[in-house]
C-alpha cells in the first residue's frame, strides 16, 4: 500500500491516538532498572529500543564505550543510536535521551520500578528524569513519519549511558567517535524534564575537586601526640562559611537559570570522610582509638557564565592558603576530579526558534527560556562535538528528579510529543 502524506494537521490526532501506547512505552522503560551506579541493565534497555525502532525501518548501531569510567564486562556501557534516512537529502534532527537512573533512596510509597499509572501520572525512578521524555520523543518521531513518509533529511534517536555520572560512557564517547559531528547531525533536542512550556538553552558550569587534609596518627587517649586531620578540615569548612560562601552569593548571572536560587554561584559539600574506613555492615564492634591522619572532602562547585574556570579553582586555593598561614602543620592536597564549562545556545538558533514556535502552536502561549542549574549531556555535544544547535526540551517537572515517588504526567508527555513532532516538520520539511 502506498504511503500517504497526512500533513501537519494530523499531528494532534495521531499523537492523541497513541496515548495508551505512550503510557505503555513509558512503563516498559521504567520497569527496566537501569541503576547507575553501577550501570545495570544497559544492554537490556538498548536492545528494547533497538527492536522497536528497527521495526520502523531505523538503522541501528549498538555502541559499547570501552574503557570509559565504570565500563567492565559485568557493567558494560552500552548505547544505542537509531537513524532513519528520508526520501531526499536534508538536515538531521537528533533526539538524545539518557537511559540511566539514580538510586531509589528512601521514602517511596510506590514501587520505584513498577511504572504505576495513577491519576494521570506514571510513577517510578526515571519516569521524569528522563524515560518519559525518551518515550515522548519516540512517539513524536513515529507520528511524524506516519504524517510525512516522504520527509527530507534524517532522524536519529539515541539512548545513552551514564548521564547521571558525567556522561563519559555515553554522549561523550559518541561525540568522540563522530556521532555528533555537525556534518552528520545539525539539530539536537534532549528531552530532559524542564517543563513542557520551557526551552532550556544550556547549563551552568561545574568543577568537582577532592581536598585532603593530612595529620599524624596517634593513640586517641593521647591526641596531643598526633595531629588531627579532621580538625584541620574543620578549619577549612569554617573559612568556607565565613568568606567563600558569602562571596559566592554575591556572584549573580544574566543566565536565565531556574530555580531562582541557582542564579548565583554555588558550592555543595558532596561528601566527607575522616579517619578509619567505614567497617563492613556486618561488623558490630567498635572503632579503634586513633587520631585520624587523613580527612577527605569532595566539593561540587557550580559556576556561572560570567566566571572562568581558573577563577573558580583559585578561590579554593586561596582558602587553603589562608588556612595554611593561620594553622601550624597544616598539610593538604587538592585533586581535580572533573570540570565542564557553562554553555548557552543562542535564542536565535534554528532549533530554539523551531521548538518555540511549536510550543506556541500546541500550548497557545509563549515559551519561557531557561538554563539548567546542573549540567546534562549538552556539555559534550558542545565541547566535543562542536555542535551548537542543541537544547533541552521535554516533559516533566525538574524538581521531581531524583526524588521519592518521582512521576511524569501523561498529559505533559502528550503535549511535549506534539511539540517535538511539529518541530520535526519545521526543521525537516520547511
Amino acid at each position: 500500500m502506498e504511503a500517504v502524506d497526512l500533513g501537519i494537521a494530523a499531528f494532534p490526532e495521531l499523537i492523541e491516538a497513541r496515548r495508551d501506547e505512550l503510557i505503555a512505552l513509558t512503563q516498559d522503560l521504567i520497569r527496566i532498572p537501569t541503576l547507575n551506579p553501577p550501570g545495570e541493565a544497559y544492554l537490556e534497555i538498548c536492545e528494547y529500543l533497538a527492536n522497536r525502532l528497527r521495526s520502523r525501518k531505523f538503522q541501528i548501531e549498538m555502541v559499547r564505550a570501552h574503557g570509559t569510567p565504570g565500563d567492565s564486562d559485568r557493567y558494560p556501557r552500552w548505547n544505542v543510536v537509531a537513524r532513519r534516512e528520508g526520501r531526499t537529502s536534508g538536515p538531521c534532527v537528533h533526539f538524545n535521551s539518557h537511559i540511566d537512573v539514580v538510586e531509589t533512596g528512601h521514602g517511596w510509597t510506590m514501587d520505584p520500578f513498577g511504572g504505576e499509572l495513577k491519576d494521570g501520572k506514571i510513577y517510578g525512578r526515571g519516569s521524569c528524569d528522563m524515560k518519559g521524555g525518551l518515550a515522548a520523543s519516540i512517539i513524536a518521531v513515529e507520528a511524524f513519519i506516519d504524517a510525512f513518509p516522504d520527509f527530507s533529511g534524517a532522524i536519529e534517536i539515541s539512548g545513552t549511558a551514564d548521564e547521571e555520572t558525567g556522561g563519559y560512557g555515553g554522549v561523550a564517547y559518541l561525540a568522540e567517535k563522530g556521532f555528533f559531528d555537525p556534518s552528520r547531525v545539525q539539530h539536537v533536542i534532549i528531552p530532559e524534564p524542564l517543563n513542557k512550556d520551557r526551552v532550556c538553552l544550556g547549563h551552568r558550569g561545574v568543577w568537582w575537586a577532592e581536598i585532603e587534609t593530612k595529620g599524624h596518627i596517634a593513640h586517641g587517649s593521647m591526641p596531643f601526640l598526633g595531629d588531627c586531620a579532621v580538625r584541620h578540615m574543620g578549619a577549612v569548612l569554617q573559612e568556607f562559611e565565613t568568606s567563600l560562601y558569602p562571596a559566592l552569593a554575591r556572584k549573580l548571572t544574566a543566565m536565565p537559570v531556574v530555580p531562582e536560587g541557582a542564579r548565583q554561584s554555588t558550592m555543595n559539600i558532596n561528601s566527607m570522610h575522616g579517619g578509619q574506613a567505614e567497617p563492613d555492615p556486618d561488623f558490630t564492634g567498635f572503632p579503634s582509638a586513633c587520631v585520624p591522619d587523613s580527612c577527605r572532602m569532595v566539593v561540587d562547585r557550580r559556576y556561572i557564565i560570567e566566571e572562568n574556570s581558573d577563577e573558580v579553582r583559585q578561590e579554593i586555593h586561596d582558602v587553603l592558603a589562608k588556612v595554611s598561614a593561620e594553622r601550624n602543620d597544616f598539610d593538604y592536597e587538592i585533586r581535580d576530579m572533573w570540570h565542564v564549562s557553562p554553555t548557552m545556545t543562542d535564542r536565535q538558533a534554528p532549533v530554539v526558534q523551531s521548538i518555540s514556535r511549536s510550543i506556541e502552536k500546541v500550548l497557545n502561549k509563549s515559551p519561557e527560556y531557561v538554563v539548567s542549574p546542573g549540567t546534562y549531556d549538552q556539555k559534550h555535544i558542545d565541547r566535543i562535538g562542536r555542535l551548537k544547535d542543541c537544547i533541552a526540551y521535554g516533559p516533566g517537572i525538574l524538581d521531581l528528579a531524583h526524588q521519592p515517588d518521582e512521576y511524569v504526567g501523561v498529559d505533559d508527555m502528550v503535549d511535549s510529543a506534539k511539540v517535538m513532532a511539529l518541530s520535526l516538520q519545521d526543521l525537516l520539511n520547511a
